[in-house]
């Protein structure tokens, strides 16, 4: 029987050299990043992300223009519409790409990237270095930044930070849902509700940010 060479890169303690080099990359790359805002959102070109493509892309200009990095996933679609307001705005426009089967590509408007393999060491860079989470219609990654950003906000793992949902329309049936279900149910409390906020425009995300840093 021929001798089979074992590959150790798939061993789990080789695994664990593969995360701490994607932490050190990471703080190391992002370490003069001192105030930015990150932008998440569908990946897709349909339906509600063509929609709030163009709002996305403001939004990432005014952000720009208030002193702000703009972070996204690095992908197509409202990732996308991040990094091209940033840049057209002349601000640093950064993308956080994770390497998927689906070969996500870091579209063209990045000008600064990292590459992720473990979708939690990508979650720690987001919530390290950002000043708040801007939450455009997405799906189920969409919704795991969300709620990971609400959870840890809640439960006090960082310093406070303005979630904003952009979309009333979109984001109203899962609020509608929060409150009749999580709320009445008491598994969150009324204050809760309050760690995070729906807007629709560019001014009402930069307000929002604004009046959370003021008071």
């Amino acid at each position: 029987m021929p001798f089979l060479k074992q590959d150790f890169t798939k061993e789990d303690p080789w695994r664990i050299f593969r995360i701490m080099s994607e932490f050190v990359d990471g703080f190391e790359e992002l370490s003069n990043v001192k105030k930015a805002v990150s932008i998440f959102g569908s990946s897709k070109h349909i339906g509600a992300t063509k929609k709030f493509y163009k709002i996305a892309e403001d939004t990432a200009q005014l952000l720009v223009k208030n002193g702000y990095a703009v972070i996204t996933g690095a992908g197509p679609g409202i990732m996308e519409a991040g990094n091209k307001g940033a840049k057209e705005a002349g601000g640093e426009s950064i993308g956080l790409n994770i390497l998927i089967p689906t070969m996500q590509k870091p579209n063209k408007y990045v000008n600064r990237v990292l590459e992720f393999k473990y979708f939690f060491c990508r979650k720690v860079m987001f919530a390290k270095y950002s000043k708040a989470f801007v939450v455009f219609p997405g799906g189920f990654g969409t919704l795991d930044e969300l709620f990971e950003a609400i959870t840890l906000v809640q439960t006090e793992r960082v310093e406070p930070f303005p979630v904003i949902l952009v979309g009333k329309k979109y984001w109203k049936g899962l609020i509608s849902w929060i409150k009749s279900t999580l709320l009445r149910e008491e598994t969150i409390e009324e204050k809760d509700m309050k760690l995070f906020c729906v807007v629709d425009t560019p001014q009402e995300v930069m307000a929002a940010i604004n009046r959370f840093y003021k008071e």
